[in-house]
């Protein structure tokens, strides 16, 4: 479902711009990391550990990139982007560089407020992106911020209180949660909101302890599958592509075929303007100086972002963008 900041009838115009992009070889998806420093303290990420000293190094505007790239969408992530106080500043020049954009925000929620969604809201986020991997205390021990679970159910129904709609929690399918990806997605229907799903990876900081290859490949698979149901017979809810779901009992096996094409459809900005062709790896010359990158032989992740940018476009995903299909009766989520 897309935001109320838009309408149906940009569906067709943001079609066309997907072909326009697709012409000229340049990216669909521009990844903006405004910070690499975070609060949060997750195990499996390692950008808590950057200094305060580096928001010294920190563009103060990314307008310019959005002008030359204005691709279809354009995430503003970290780190904990809600740690730069300019980011309205940011969010605004932006929307005004790459008007037919679809702008999202990606945070663990630990900083977010109502009176702060409003703002960047108003600013032009499309989109907030709430981490979220368990729905009891587990999430509050893995990001390192006690009472975050609740905080975050707080905030998002004041959220859909006050009007904004674009509002998706952001699962990593891990070896421990399995069994918490149904009752997510149950959650965000039963709150008004969607659910976005990406694979773990190692990639980051080399913890395996939740890495699905080396554990139930077979329980995930199902999870998955239970996923796609949900999906066909809801659609709006989860807002990854049929593809990418459907994929990833495919990548698990280590049955994906082809090389990854990142860093053409989807690319990095890191906070000082350089640019690279995934998150977790490392970074070239400035943004100034893309010209694309060859496809790589490399599986170290399935990341929705390299899933998503390498999904055909289907009907499934008009659908999906207008929450349209079968329809039934929504579920009562399972309690917090």
């Amino acid at each position: 479902m897309i935001s109320s900041h838009f309408k149906p009838y940009h569906i067709p115009l943001f079609l066309a711009k997907y072909a326009w992009l697709k012409a000229r070889g340049m990216p669909m998806l521009v990844h903006f990391e405004v910070t690499m420093r975070c609060n949060a303290r997750c195990g499996f990420c390692d950008y808590w550990k950057t200094p305060a000293s580096e928001k010294e190094n920190e563009l103060k505007s990314f307008a310019d990139a959005a002008r030359k790239f204005s691709p279809m969408m354009i995430t503003f992530t970290g780190g904990e982007p809600l740690l730069r106080r300019d980011l309205e500043d940011l969010v605004r020049a932006v929307r005004e560089a790459s008007r037919l954009t679809y702008i999202t925000l990606i945070t663990h929620g630990g900083m977010l407020t109502l009176e702060r969604a409003q703002s960047l809201w108003d600013a032009g986020i499309d989109q907030f992106n709430i981490s979220l991997d368990y729905l009891d205390g587990r999430h509050d021990t893995a990001r390192g911020i006690p009472g975050l679970t609740d905080k975050i159910m707080r905030t998002v129904k004041e959220m859909r209180a006050a009007g904004i709609d674009g509002v998706r929690f952001n699962t990593v399918i891990k070896n421990d949660n399995l069994d918490q990806l149904q009752p997510i997605v149950e959650k965000a229907a039963e709150m008004g909101i969607g659910a976005n799903f990406s694979l773990y990876t190692d990639f980051k900081n080399g913890n395996t302890d939740y890495l699905i290859q080396d554990g139930p490949v077979d329980a995930t698979v199902r999870a998955v599958e239970g996923l796609m149901a949900f999906k066909r017979r809801f659609r709006g809810v989860i807002s990854n592509s049929d593809h990418y779901l459907s994929t990833i009992p495919q990548y698990l096996r280590g049955e994906l075929p082809g090389p990854c094409k990142s860093g053409n459809k989807t690319i990095h900005i890191a906070p000082d303007g350089r640019v690279k062709r995934c998150p977790d790896f490392p970074l070239d010359g400035p943004w100034q100086d893309y010209k694309g990158y060859a496809p790589i032989d490399c599986d170290r992740c399935y990341y929705a972002c390299r899933g998503e940018a390498q999904a055909p476009l289907r009907p499934s995903r008009a659908l999906d963008m207008l929450a349209l299909g079968r329809r039934a009766p929504l579920p009562v989520a399972s309690s917090v």
